[in-house]
């Protein structure tokens, strides 16, 4: 048998190899991308995926239908689990409360909560306020500058991947495993969209290698041309 043949009967079982990570990926020029391209979005829409782990225990994923415009309002939907409950929150409106109602036999009792209080909290790692991508990009930007600018940061290009139907480019970024360095985590996996440069998929991982975050933005829609209506708890379209 010839080496040529036993080369082919060789990468036959062995199947498609897949190109390594590279190590030499600017990520920098990415976010800066990323964050550039988040100063001409006022406001979107999108499904958005969660996943945290809290308690000691990684929740199961919730989807909700989202909306959001600058300056801070944000409301939410959710698909599941919980379907129908809503939440609803706007900057330096209604006390800087968050509204909300549950689902089910009792989801027309609304409640105003202390965003960062232990109801409102329940289930997250989070508060309200910390949502959205502009507070996700910054998040992980400040994190990587910081790391770069002490030569403790490592960065790996995972190659295009498709993200929801949409093709991406997927970054990792990786920072010491120590937690005493304060950063908020030790590695953060991003999928960034090659057209619009929003984060579509983020993973966070914590100093034992444990994911402890996954957010996903699902048919991600920018500048709809969202109003007030869409942030006001009595659009009819809403049962607050």
């Amino acid at each position: 048998m010839t080496c040529r043949i036993l080369l082919v009967l060789a990468l036959t079982l062995l199947g498609p190899i897949s190109a390594p990570a590279q190590e030499s990926v600017d990520v920098a020029k990415w976010l800066d991308e990323s964050e550039q391209a988040l100063t001409k979005v006022d406001n979107y829409t999108a499904l958005f995926h969660r996943v945290e782990f809290v308690d000691g225990n990684l929740l199961p994923e919730e989807v909700t239908f989202l909306k959001f415009k600058q300056p801070f309002k944000i409301y939410f939907r959710w698909i599941k689990p919980s379907k129908g409950q809503e939440s609803l929150y706007v900057e330096g409106a209604n006390n800087n409360k968050l509204k909300a109602h549950t689902s089910g036999l009792v989801s027309f009792v609304t409640v105003n909560l202390d965003p960062k209080g232990s109801k409102a909290m329940q289930n997250s790692r989070h508060p309200i306020t910390d949502a959205g991508l502009h507070n996700l990009v910054t998040k992980i930007t400040s994190n990587m500058r910081r790391a770069q600018k002490s030569g403790e940061f490592v960065a790996k290009d995972h190659g295009e991947q498709t993200v929801f139907g949409r093709k991406t480019r997927e970054l990792e970024g990786i920072l010491p495993k120590d937690a005493s360095k304060g950063y908020y985590c030790h590695r953060c996996v991003v999928n960034l969209d090659l057209e619009t440069k929003m984060p579509l998929k983020t993973q966070i991982f914590d100093w034992d290698d444990r994911l402890v975050e996954c957010y996903g933005y699902e048919r991600l829609t920018l500048n709809p041309g969202l109003t007030d209506k869409d942030f006001d708890s009595k659009n009819p379209e809403y049962h607050f």
